[in-house]
Protein backbone atom coordinates (compact mmCIF):
# COMPACT_ATOMS: atom_id res chain seq x y z
CA UNK A 1 0.00 0.00 0.00
CA UNK A 2 1.22 3.55 -0.73
CA UNK A 3 2.02 5.92 1.86
CA UNK A 4 2.41 9.47 2.51
CA UNK A 5 3.22 9.49 6.22
CA UNK A 6 6.97 9.95 5.71
CA UNK A 7 6.54 13.29 4.51
CA UNK A 8 4.01 14.55 7.53
CA UNK A 9 0.89 14.11 5.84
CA UNK A 10 -2.16 12.58 7.98
CA UNK A 11 -3.87 9.40 8.01
CA UNK A 12 -7.10 11.14 6.36
CA UNK A 13 -5.61 13.57 3.74
CA UNK A 14 -3.90 10.20 2.59
CA UNK A 15 -7.07 8.57 2.04
CA UNK A 16 -8.37 11.21 0.31
CA UNK A 17 -5.90 11.29 -2.00
CA UNK A 18 -5.09 8.15 -2.66
CA UNK A 19 -9.22 7.97 -3.17
CA UNK A 20 -9.52 11.08 -6.15
CA UNK A 21 -6.20 8.76 -7.66
CA UNK A 22 -8.35 5.85 -8.01
CA UNK A 23 -11.69 7.37 -8.01
CA UNK A 24 -11.23 10.00 -10.41
CA UNK A 25 -12.62 13.28 -9.86
CA UNK A 26 -15.38 13.64 -6.74
CA UNK A 27 -17.08 15.85 -4.75
CA UNK A 28 -16.09 16.50 -0.90
CA UNK A 29 -19.52 14.98 -0.06
CA UNK A 30 -19.28 11.65 -1.59
CA UNK A 31 -15.90 10.99 -0.37
CA UNK A 32 -16.34 12.07 3.42
CA UNK A 33 -19.31 9.32 2.52
CA UNK A 34 -17.23 6.76 1.15
CA UNK A 35 -14.44 7.40 3.71
CA UNK A 36 -16.72 7.07 6.34
CA UNK A 37 -15.22 10.79 7.96
CA UNK A 38 -17.02 14.00 9.59
CA UNK A 39 -17.18 16.88 6.84
CA UNK A 40 -14.98 18.81 9.34
CA UNK A 41 -12.34 16.37 8.57
CA UNK A 42 -13.09 16.17 4.93
CA UNK A 43 -12.40 19.84 4.73
CA UNK A 44 -9.23 19.81 7.00
CA UNK A 45 -7.82 17.07 5.17
CA UNK A 46 -8.90 18.77 1.84
CA UNK A 47 -7.14 21.93 2.77
CA UNK A 48 -4.20 20.07 3.86
CA UNK A 49 -3.62 18.75 0.31
CA UNK A 50 -4.88 21.75 -1.52
CA UNK A 51 -1.85 23.40 0.60
CA UNK A 52 0.80 21.09 -1.16
CA UNK A 53 -0.76 21.25 -4.61
CA UNK A 54 -1.53 17.80 -4.27
CA UNK A 55 -5.71 18.24 -4.71
CA UNK A 56 -7.31 21.06 -6.75
CA UNK A 57 -10.94 22.25 -7.01
CA UNK A 58 -12.62 21.34 -10.18
CA UNK A 59 -16.12 22.53 -10.51
CA UNK A 60 -18.06 20.84 -7.64
CA UNK A 61 -15.58 18.40 -7.13
CA UNK A 62 -12.21 17.74 -6.51
CA UNK A 63 -9.15 16.25 -8.76
CA UNK A 64 -6.07 14.99 -7.74
CA UNK A 65 -2.79 16.66 -9.34
CA UNK A 66 0.80 14.02 -9.64
CA UNK A 67 2.91 14.30 -6.89
CA UNK A 68 5.93 14.42 -8.56
CA UNK A 69 5.85 18.39 -8.88
CA UNK A 70 4.34 19.09 -5.40
CA UNK A 71 6.10 16.86 -3.54
CA UNK A 72 9.27 17.69 -5.24
CA UNK A 73 9.36 21.24 -3.95
CA UNK A 74 8.42 19.79 -0.83
CA UNK A 75 11.49 17.57 -0.65
CA UNK A 76 14.02 20.68 -1.60
CA UNK A 77 12.56 22.68 1.41
CA UNK A 78 13.29 19.89 4.25
CA UNK A 79 16.81 19.65 2.74
CA UNK A 80 17.23 23.14 2.52
CA UNK A 81 16.52 22.58 6.51
CA UNK A 82 18.16 19.64 7.04
CA UNK A 83 21.24 21.32 5.16
CA UNK A 84 20.81 24.45 7.48
CA UNK A 85 21.04 22.25 10.29
CA UNK A 86 24.13 20.23 9.65
CA UNK A 87 25.70 23.65 8.64
CA UNK A 88 25.40 24.74 12.22
CA UNK A 89 26.74 21.60 13.91
CA UNK A 90 29.20 22.18 11.69
CA UNK A 91 29.37 25.48 12.68
CA UNK A 92 29.52 25.04 16.46
CA UNK A 93 31.64 21.70 16.63
CA UNK A 94 34.44 23.96 15.15
CA UNK A 95 33.50 26.61 17.66
CA UNK A 96 34.03 24.14 20.28
CA UNK A 97 37.30 22.01 19.15
CA UNK A 98 38.46 25.63 18.96
CA UNK A 99 37.29 27.04 22.36
CA UNK A 100 40.07 28.00 23.98
CA UNK A 101 40.89 30.85 21.63
CA UNK A 102 39.57 33.57 24.06
CA UNK A 103 40.44 36.75 22.19
CA UNK A 104 37.20 36.21 20.31
CA UNK A 105 35.41 39.46 21.81
CA UNK A 106 31.83 37.82 21.58
CA UNK A 107 32.74 34.86 23.18
CA UNK A 108 33.31 34.25 26.92
CA UNK A 109 33.66 30.88 28.67
CA UNK A 110 32.43 30.18 32.28
CA UNK A 111 34.32 27.40 33.93
CA UNK A 112 33.35 27.98 37.74
CA UNK A 113 29.70 26.91 39.61
CA UNK A 114 28.77 30.27 40.27
CA UNK A 115 29.51 31.85 37.40
CA UNK A 116 27.66 28.91 35.44
CA UNK A 117 24.87 29.21 38.44
CA UNK A 118 24.61 33.23 37.93
CA UNK A 119 24.38 33.17 34.01
CA UNK A 120 21.99 30.22 33.58
CA UNK A 121 19.84 32.97 35.97
CA UNK A 122 20.55 36.07 33.81
CA UNK A 123 19.11 33.43 30.62
CA UNK A 124 15.62 33.72 32.18
CA UNK A 125 15.75 36.71 34.02
CA UNK A 126 17.09 39.11 31.31
CA UNK A 127 14.89 37.81 28.88
CA UNK A 128 12.33 40.76 27.82
CA UNK A 129 10.61 39.07 24.76
CA UNK A 130 11.65 35.41 23.86
CA UNK A 131 13.69 32.11 25.09
CA UNK A 132 14.53 29.67 23.16
CA UNK A 133 16.23 26.26 24.24
CA UNK A 134 17.41 22.84 23.54
CA UNK A 135 18.01 20.33 26.20
CA UNK A 136 19.42 17.11 27.06
CA UNK A 137 18.77 17.28 30.95
CA UNK A 138 21.54 17.26 33.43
CA UNK A 139 23.87 14.33 32.66
CA UNK A 140 27.18 12.77 33.62
CA UNK A 141 28.47 12.19 37.14
CA UNK A 142 27.84 14.24 39.79
CA UNK A 143 24.39 15.64 37.76
CA UNK A 144 21.62 17.10 39.51
CA UNK A 145 17.89 15.95 39.49
CA UNK A 146 16.04 17.58 36.52
CA UNK A 147 13.98 20.43 37.29
CA UNK A 148 12.48 23.56 36.25
CA UNK A 149 14.97 26.07 35.68
CA UNK A 150 15.60 29.03 37.94
CA UNK A 151 13.49 31.77 36.75
CA UNK A 152 11.55 30.00 34.68
CA UNK A 153 8.19 30.78 35.98
CA UNK A 154 9.05 33.92 36.71
CA UNK A 155 9.63 34.97 32.96
CA UNK A 156 6.69 33.36 32.32
CA UNK A 157 4.54 34.86 33.76
CA UNK A 158 6.00 38.04 32.52
CA UNK A 159 4.60 36.79 28.87
CA UNK A 160 8.22 35.70 27.75
CA UNK A 161 7.57 33.92 24.75
CA UNK A 162 9.23 30.52 26.02
CA UNK A 163 10.27 27.49 23.18
CA UNK A 164 12.02 24.55 24.18
CA UNK A 165 13.07 21.72 22.29
CA UNK A 166 13.73 18.47 24.75
CA UNK A 167 15.93 15.14 24.23
CA UNK A 168 13.50 12.15 24.54
CA UNK A 169 15.88 11.44 27.80
CA UNK A 170 14.80 14.39 29.84
CA UNK A 171 11.00 12.73 29.73
CA UNK A 172 12.17 9.48 30.59
CA UNK A 173 12.49 10.44 34.51
CA UNK A 174 9.07 11.22 36.26
CA UNK A 175 10.17 14.52 37.95
CA UNK A 176 11.66 15.74 34.74
CA UNK A 177 8.20 15.10 33.14
CA UNK A 178 6.49 16.90 35.84
CA UNK A 179 8.38 20.03 35.54
CA UNK A 180 8.18 20.13 31.91
CA UNK A 181 4.62 19.71 32.27
CA UNK A 182 4.51 22.63 34.69
CA UNK A 183 6.28 24.81 32.33
CA UNK A 184 3.79 23.99 29.58
CA UNK A 185 0.88 24.26 31.74
CA UNK A 186 2.67 28.32 32.89
CA UNK A 187 2.45 28.66 28.93
CA UNK A 188 6.13 26.91 27.40
CA UNK A 189 5.76 25.68 23.99
CA UNK A 190 7.48 22.34 24.18
CA UNK A 191 8.61 19.75 21.80
CA UNK A 192 10.76 16.72 21.92
CA UNK A 193 13.32 15.15 19.01
CA UNK A 194 15.51 12.29 19.17
CA UNK A 195 18.47 13.95 18.07
CA UNK A 196 19.10 17.31 20.22
CA UNK A 197 23.24 16.97 21.22
CA UNK A 198 23.68 19.80 23.94
CA UNK A 199 22.08 22.03 25.98
CA UNK A 200 21.39 25.60 24.92
CA UNK A 201 19.55 29.03 25.73
CA UNK A 202 19.19 31.77 23.55
CA UNK A 203 17.46 34.98 25.87
CA UNK A 204 15.84 37.28 22.94
CA UNK A 205 18.87 37.95 20.28
CA UNK A 206 21.37 39.00 22.55
CA UNK A 207 23.25 36.54 23.69
CA UNK A 208 23.45 32.52 23.80
CA UNK A 209 24.32 29.78 26.84
CA UNK A 210 25.80 26.53 25.32
CA UNK A 211 26.30 23.87 27.85
CA UNK A 212 28.24 20.68 25.72
CA UNK A 213 27.88 17.43 27.52
CA UNK A 214 30.16 16.58 29.66
CA UNK A 215 31.15 13.06 31.82
CA UNK A 216 31.55 14.63 35.03
CA UNK A 217 28.56 17.60 35.46
CA UNK A 218 31.04 19.32 37.83
CA UNK A 219 33.33 19.81 35.23
CA UNK A 220 31.34 21.15 32.75
CA UNK A 221 31.86 24.42 30.71
CA UNK A 222 29.09 27.58 29.88
CA UNK A 223 29.82 29.08 26.55
CA UNK A 224 28.18 32.60 26.73
CA UNK A 225 28.13 33.70 22.72
CA UNK A 226 27.15 37.35 22.26
CA UNK A 227 25.78 39.10 19.51
CA UNK A 228 28.16 37.94 16.25
CA UNK A 229 27.48 35.68 13.09
CA UNK A 230 27.97 32.49 15.62
CA UNK A 231 24.81 33.53 17.41
CA UNK A 232 22.98 33.63 14.27
CA UNK A 233 23.90 30.25 13.54
CA UNK A 234 22.78 28.89 16.48
CA UNK A 235 18.94 30.92 16.50
CA UNK A 236 19.51 28.64 12.99
CA UNK A 237 20.44 25.66 15.12
CA UNK A 238 17.48 26.01 17.04
CA UNK A 239 14.92 26.82 14.22
CA UNK A 240 15.80 23.68 12.60
CA UNK A 241 15.28 21.39 15.56
CA UNK A 242 12.17 23.56 16.04
CA UNK A 243 10.41 23.02 12.96
CA UNK A 244 11.15 19.04 12.99
CA UNK A 245 10.44 18.41 16.79
CA UNK A 246 7.15 16.86 17.55
CA UNK A 247 4.37 19.02 19.98
CA UNK A 248 4.04 17.93 23.76
CA UNK A 249 0.29 18.40 24.84
CA UNK A 250 -0.94 21.48 26.50
CA UNK A 251 -2.89 21.82 29.13
CA UNK A 252 -5.80 23.07 27.03
CA UNK A 253 -8.22 20.42 26.69
CA UNK A 254 -9.16 21.32 23.30
CA UNK A 255 -12.63 18.93 21.58
CA UNK A 256 -11.87 17.28 18.60
CA UNK A 257 -14.23 16.86 15.85
CA UNK A 258 -16.29 13.82 17.67
CA UNK A 259 -16.71 16.44 20.78
CA UNK A 260 -14.54 14.56 23.28
CA UNK A 261 -11.67 16.46 24.57
CA UNK A 262 -8.40 14.75 25.91
CA UNK A 263 -8.13 13.97 29.27
CA UNK A 264 -5.64 14.48 32.08
CA UNK A 265 -4.59 10.92 31.72
CA UNK A 266 -4.88 10.61 27.58
CA UNK A 267 -2.20 13.88 27.55
CA UNK A 268 0.18 11.93 29.75
CA UNK A 269 0.05 9.13 27.83
CA UNK A 270 0.64 11.21 24.61
CA UNK A 271 3.61 13.08 26.51
CA UNK A 272 4.90 9.60 27.28
CA UNK A 273 4.85 8.18 23.25
CA UNK A 274 6.65 11.71 22.57
CA UNK A 275 9.43 10.74 24.63
CA UNK A 276 10.09 7.34 22.98
CA UNK A 277 9.07 5.45 25.92
CA UNK A 278 8.42 1.68 25.78
CA UNK A 279 4.86 0.27 26.70
CA UNK A 280 6.71 -1.16 29.33
CA UNK A 281 7.99 2.03 30.71
CA UNK A 282 4.21 3.87 29.80
CA UNK A 283 2.90 0.96 31.81
CA UNK A 284 5.06 1.58 34.73
CA UNK A 285 4.09 5.53 34.66
CA UNK A 286 0.44 4.98 33.82
CA UNK A 287 -0.30 2.00 36.62
CA UNK A 288 -1.79 -0.06 34.23
CA UNK A 289 -0.84 -3.45 32.39
CA UNK A 290 0.97 -3.35 28.80
CA UNK A 291 -1.73 -4.49 27.17
CA UNK A 292 -3.97 -2.09 28.65
CA UNK A 293 -1.52 0.49 27.14
CA UNK A 294 -1.88 -1.50 23.58
CA UNK A 295 -5.41 -0.92 23.33
CA UNK A 296 -5.76 3.00 24.36
CA UNK A 297 -3.23 3.20 21.87
CA UNK A 298 -4.98 1.77 19.30
CA UNK A 299 -8.35 3.28 20.55
CA UNK A 300 -6.43 6.73 20.30
CA UNK A 301 -5.26 5.51 16.66
CA UNK A 302 -8.83 4.93 15.61
CA UNK A 303 -10.18 7.89 16.85
CA UNK A 304 -7.97 10.08 15.69
CA UNK A 305 -7.77 7.92 12.23
CA UNK A 306 -4.23 7.21 12.46
CA UNK A 307 -2.54 3.85 10.87
CA UNK A 308 0.55 3.93 13.17
CA UNK A 309 2.01 6.03 15.95
CA UNK A 310 4.06 8.38 14.29
CA UNK A 311 0.27 9.31 12.16
CA UNK A 312 -1.10 9.23 15.66
CA UNK A 313 1.02 12.36 16.94
CA UNK A 314 0.20 13.93 13.77
CA UNK A 315 -3.13 13.68 14.00
CA UNK A 316 -3.26 14.84 17.67
CA UNK A 317 -1.61 17.99 17.00
CA UNK A 318 -4.33 18.51 14.47
CA UNK A 319 -6.91 17.96 16.40
CA UNK A 320 -5.39 20.31 19.01
CA UNK A 321 -4.61 17.83 21.19
CA UNK A 322 -0.47 18.62 20.91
Amino acid sequence: MYSLQGIGISAAAEDVYLSLVERGPTTAAELAHVLHVTPHAMTAAVGELIALGLVAPDGAGLVAHPPRAALDALVESRSRDLATLRDGVEELTRFWHDHHAESAGYIEIVRTEAGRTAISRRLYDEATEQIRALTIGYSGRSARPNMMAPGCREALSRGVRTSVVYGPQVLHDRPAREAVQNSIDLGEQARVFTGVPLNMGICDDRFALVCPPASDWDRRHHIVVRRSDLLEALIGVFESYWQIAVPLPNAVDTADDTGAAPTAETRQLLTCLSGGLTDESIARELGVSERTVGRRITRLQELLGARTRFQLGVQASRHGWL
